[in-house]
């Protein structure tokens, strides 16, 4: 298995520095709310021994400013349990996910081409009666297009450029424009395939990374299959 060793509470075997980290946050949270709350009340005691004898505050007030500061203090809670909560969820879906690594995905990402013709998977718009394959580098600049079959489906892209010579190795974004006569009926990202190296946290969110580094949701993941086609 291909772990980031240089980013370790991001990756698979990560999650229990990012829960105790999150555990820590969330004990110094309620620590810092405890003593707010026992501030609260010494300044309640404190008004309450100098009130003016002739002109008292209303124990309804007193009764008020506390139920609110009980009200918020419970809100807070409530928030720390559930970000622990959904640290949790995270890491446990994320050790499910660790039987991905080292099967090969179908997502919507760029494609790493290695000099070698790729198998893609085209989306066109429905009526399209034309459709052309259109690729771009990683700075957005178009390298390559050509028309595609308007059907969609599997596809072989020999990763040319429309002079016939190969392009040079690295990551591509392709995409298919889907026309109905001249009209552009929509634009869509071409699905591809890659080997899945790592599954990591980032941001709460479970994320793969592929052959080639690409980054792809887990939740993005079209399809699977095992490297030897099985």
């Amino acid at each position: 298995m291909d772990l980031n060793p240089t980013n370790p509470t991001a990756s698979i075997f990560g999650g229990g520095a990012s829960a105790a980290a999150q555990s820590a946050a969330t004990t110094q949270a309620n620590s810092a709310l405890s003593s707010d709350f026992e501030t609260f009340l010494k300044m309640l005691t404190a008004q309450m021994q100098n009130q003016d004898p002739l002109n008292p505050v209303d124990s309804t007030e007193f009764a008020s400013q506390l139920a609110q500061f009980s009200s918020v203090e419970q809100q807070v809670r409530t928030n720390d349990l559930l970000a622990v909560m959904g640290q949790q969820l995270g890491i446990m879906g994320m050790g499910q996910l660790q039987g991905w690594v080292g099967m090969t995905a179908r997502a919507e990402m760029p494609v790493a081409f290695q000099g070698a013709p790729v198998e893609v998977t085209l989306n066109t718009a429905a009526g399209a009666d034309l459709a052309r394959l259109v690729v771009r580098d990683a700075r957005g600049g178009i390298v390559a297009q050509q028309d595609v079959p308007p059907g969609g489906g599997a596809f072989t892209w020999n990763g040319r450029a429309e002079t016939g010579n190969t392009i040079p190795a690295g990551s591509y974004e392709l995409s298919v424009d889907s026309f109905q006569g001249e009209e552009l009926l929509g634009t869509s990202t071409v699905e591809s395939q890659a080997r899945i190296v790592e599954a990591r946290l980032d941001g709460g969110t479970t994320v793969l990374v592929m052959e080639g580094g690409a980054l792809v949701p887990a939740s993005g993941v079209l399809g699977l299959r095992n490297p030897d086609g099985a």
